[in-house]
């Protein structure tokens, strides 16, 4: 370590800031279903949750190496390349946890990194082969597969407990659906814990640090794996709620379901090298597990606005990498001003977040939406834009439009023996 500049310092700082953003980003993949149903508490929750993403890191370090040799070609690839992925990648993950969606922190990373080197070098930077049959074919494939596993899966459950009173069977699905959210922190310290640790190896490669094609060192694992612990435990509470509650309603059965998939499908993509979002997996295995109840629903509105962000997120962060290696390729002023910029929005995002908290006091209340929005009466579910721009500025009823819309109902009390009829209050 004694090689590292201090440039190669403030890279390697600030991968760990995404790896932290990813770990609140990402806890609602594996404590969501678990906080909604009640099966933990939400601190119980997110604790254990960290402490598994801390063991999880140690597992394996296959995805580590796609991302640090495969993805983009390390020649000829600066150490400012590296930075101007990382913060399109974080500035990214900010701006969907202040709006509640679960979209794919593993998708703003590889989205920064190709962006970044398109800028710097060009198409001949990046592998496509790689991008395609392990970052796109995936990012396909996994909520379709974890779906109609956690469909299936729910199913079954439902079909061998039917003749069971569901309040007998509650308690043992409760601790089945503890032990799979277990299974799920360990399967995504497993495979986005090692995203990061792929980001620090690349830029010790190009900083010189290290040859190309070495593994993690055991200090860039062991500091990868603490800081999305500590993401994790702090809670991305507004994403927990929209999969929580925002997505469908379910059940301890359901939840069972959904993460035992949603963790089978992570751990095999890891053992295979695949960059899996753990996102898509998990949001894909709780739609599932929303349909395969009887009378189970999924709101496609929360859905919709979810597979917007998913399809959003690769080429938003790559515009926004794409112009922080354009200020970074200006010199040492361009690299100050993209970190103070970084510093400016990341704080400006956080007191916006301040507006409407969301925290384990209040993460399963439905319907309060991760940014505030209003509800659609009846429904349920956040309104539009449109619908909360005319809540806000339609002025209250004058006093002529109030009295015709009072209500005249019979006040309480017995009634008049003289046979009068009861008072009435005007509201």
């Amino acid at each position: 370590m004694e090689h590292i500049t201090l440039l190669l310092a403030i890279v390697i700082v600030t991968a760990l800031v995404f790896d932290f953003t990813n770990g609140f980003h990402d806890t609602a993949n594996a404590m969501a279903t678990t906080i909604s149903t009640g099966a933990l508490k939400p601190k119980v929750a997110v604790g254990m949750s960290a402490v598994l993403n801390l063991v999880g890191a140690f597992l394996s370090v296959e995805v580590a190496k796609t991302i640090s040799g495969g993805l983009i070609n390390e020649q000829g690839i600066r150490t400012e390349v590296i930075f101007a992925a990382l913060v399109g990648a974080i500035l990214w993950n900010l701006f969907t946890w202040l709006l509640g969606l679960p979209s794919s922190s593993s998708h703003a990373l590889f989205g920064g990194l190709i962006g970044a080197t398109l800028m710097s070098v060009g198409a001949s930077g990046v592998n496509g082969g790689v991008v395609i049959t392990k970052v796109l074919i995936p990012a396909l494939a996994a909520p379709v597969v974890a779906g109609l596993a956690a469909l299936l899966a729910t199913r079954l459950t439902y079909r061998i407990g039917r003749r069971t009173d569901d309040k007998a069977t509650a308690k043992g699905y409760r601790a089945g659906q503890i032990a799979s959210a277990g299974l799920v922190s360990l399967a995504h310290g497993t495979n986005d814990a090692q995203k990061t640790m792929g980001v620090i190896t690349l830029a010790l490669v190009t900083g010189g640090v290290l040859a190309p094609g070495s593994n993690p060192p055991m200090w860039v694992i062991v500091s990868a794996g603490l800081a999305i612990a500590l993401g994790t435990y702090l809670g991305g509470w507004r994403i927990i709620r929209t999969m929580g509650t925002g997505l469908t309603d379910l059940r301890p059965q359901q939840g069972f379901a959904a993460q035992t998939s949603a963790a089978t499908v992570i751990l095999a993509s890891s053992h295979l090298g695949f960059s899996l979002s753990t996102t898509q997996s998990c949001s894909g295995a709780v739609m599932g597990a929303g349909l395969g109840r009887k009378g189970g629903v999924v709101r496609w509105s929360t859905a919709t606005r979810m597979f917007i962000a998913w399809g959003l997120t690769l080429p938003a962060a790559g515009l926004v990498a794409a112009g922080a290696e354009f200020l970074t390729g200006q010199g040492t002023w361009g690299i100050a001003v993209v970190a103070v910029l970084l510093v400016g929005i990341s704080g400006a995002i956080w007191l916006a977040s301040r507006r409407r908290p969301v925290d384990h006091t209040n993460v399963n209340e439905s319907g309060a939406g991760a940014a505030g929005a209003t509800e659609d009466a009846g429904t349920g579910e956040p309104a539009g834009v449109v619908t909360s721009a005319i809540a806000a500025v339609t002025p209250p009823p004058t006093a002529a439009a109030a009295q015709e819309l009072s209500t005249t109902i019979p006040a309480p009390g017995p009634p008049d023996p003289a046979g009068e009829p009861a008072r009435t209050a005007t509201v």
